[in-house]
């Protein structure tokens, strides 16, 4: 008798896994920093700001779509058994209740950026705005949920640097730049 052999190895969601959190991540960093300066009004003749709020909304939408990408892999994976209320409702995992409940969090804040976003039209301005602030707040939840789950310390520790570096250097440039920028911004 013959059988079809499985279209993916038991590793192969692990992997997939590990690696769409390891994007997610870094898109989810690049999307923070890119926010950082375009809600700073940071701006040049060479990079206008248009330019940075399209880059902004296009990395974003990538971003999710690494993070549903994440959560899919993971909830496929049949070697560490996780449901997806487990991927919605944090800390009710049985498989690291605390360090999964932080992703959890993240991805529900994600969630929450995406369908406010969608109604962005049908929103005032400042409600959009204080919803928008959870980003602030979702960043460093998924980044601690990065740095506690990841079975691959270095790889987890690298990427982890590069992220605090990139969101570091983008509010520096905010803070640094606002005012040198705002005095040559033409009116």
């Amino acid at each position: 008798m013959i059988t079809a052999a499985p279209l993916f190895s038991e590793s192969t969601y692990w992997y997939l896994t590990r690696a769409s959190g390891f994007i997610s991540l870094v898109l989810f960093s690049v999307t923070f920093a890119l926010g950082l300066l375009t809600a700073g009004r940071v701006w040049s003749p060479s990079w206008p700001r248009f330019v940075t709020e399209s880059l902004h909304r296009s990395v974003s939408l990538i971003a999710v779509s690494m993070v549903f990408a994440h959560v899919i892999t993971i909830l496929l994976d049949r070697y560490v058994k996780i449901d997806p209320i487990d991927a919605v409702v944090p800390f009710v995992s049985s498989y690291l209740p605390f360090w999964l409940g932080l992703g959890s969090i993240a991805f529900d804040v994600i969630l929450v950026l995406i369908i406010t976003s969608l109604l962005r039209t049908r929103l005032s301005r400042t409600a959009w705005r204080a919803v928008h602030w959870l980003a602030y707040l979702a960043w460093p939840v998924a980044l601690a949920h990065t740095i506690g789950i990841g079975t691959d310390r270095l790889w987890v520790l690298v990427v982890a640097a590069l992220s605090v570096f990139m969101v570091v250097a983008a509010g520096v440039y905010r803070v640094a730049g606002w005012r040198r920028v705002a005095v040559r911004r033409p009116i």
